[in-house]
């Protein structure tokens, strides 16, 4: 049974990452929105339908009290990553920083204060509604050094060579062209440039049946790859030193695992 199609794998995750920011907006202000489709570019890796309280709890099991302390409490309420990639980006002050699939904008906001006035952050989501909240947390948190970009995480709208950092929170897995992701991803990055996200892997090969459930795909497990598939993408798109740790699949053959990569300083 083949994967489904591109574009199916895209509606079925604008649509539910859409409606979960349509919800968040709708009680920040209640008023018609506008039914757009949204993105797959959202940290998503959460219950799908959770209460508020099961939300926050997620938050807390990946984020420190210190970090999520610094920002108000709305702003991490939709964060439904798979990890803290900002834990193992070795942030520096003055660095660009990339999020790829940036969402409410929680990993943009602590990335911001890891690199200090003179950093820069950008976010990139293809959704509306998340673009829209993440510009409305942003004024919550005051950070001048955060910016929010619409496009696709296969179609980076960013200059080459322009970032020292990628971050990204459990989004690569949405991407019906991962090679795609990952060729973007190097070109925008600088010689030497690191590439650190959070994501899930499956340990095990899926089944036929597993890689076509499209409800699947947007709940961040069809689409995932394999270690042994990743670490090959990331070789063949020009990185090196990969690193890929994951925890235990729990009998489920997959998981969360920290994905580190580096683009070489020449060639």
């Amino acid at each position: 049974m083949p994967n489904p199609p591109a574009d199916e794998i895209k509606i079925a995750v604008k649509e539910r990452y859409a409606a979960r920011a349509r919800e968040r907006l709708q009680q920040e202000d209640p008023i018609p929105l506008i039914e757009t489709s949204a993105s797959c570019c959202d940290p998503c890796c959460g219950p799908a339908e959770a209460p508020q309280e099961e939300v926050s709890s997620w938050a807390q099991r990946l984020y420190s009290a210190q970090e999520l302390g610094a920002v108000p409490e709305t702003v991490a309420e939709l964060s439904l990553g798979c990890g803290n990639p900002i834990a193992l980006a070795e942030l520096r002050e003055g660095e660009t920083v990339l999020d790829l699939g940036s969402g409410a904008g929680l990993d943009c906001f602590l990335a911001a204060q890891r690199v200090g006035p003179a950093g820069r952050v950008i976010g990139v989501d293809m959704t509306p509604e998340m673009l829209e909240l993440a510009r409305r947390n942003l004024a919550k948190v005051g950070a001048s050094n955060v910016e929010f970009r619409a496009g696709e995480i296969e179609a980076l709208p960013v200059d080459s060579g322009s970032v020292d950092v990628i971050i990204s929170n459990c989004v690569i897995n949405l991407s019906p062209d991962k090679d795609a992701v990952l060729r973007e991803a190097y070109r925008v990055l600088k010689p030497g440039g690191r590439f650190r996200v959070s994501d899930i892997v499956w340990v095990r090969e899926p089944t036929p049946e597993e890689q076509s459930d499209l409800a699947s795909w947007a709940g961040c497990v069809a689409g995932a790859l394999t270690v042994g598939a990743f670490a090959e993408k990331l070789r063949a798109a020009g990185f090196e030193r990969i690193r890929i740790e994951h925890g235990p699949d729990d009998g489920r053959g997959w998981t969360s695992a920290y994905i580190s990569a580096d683009k070489p300083m020449k060639g």
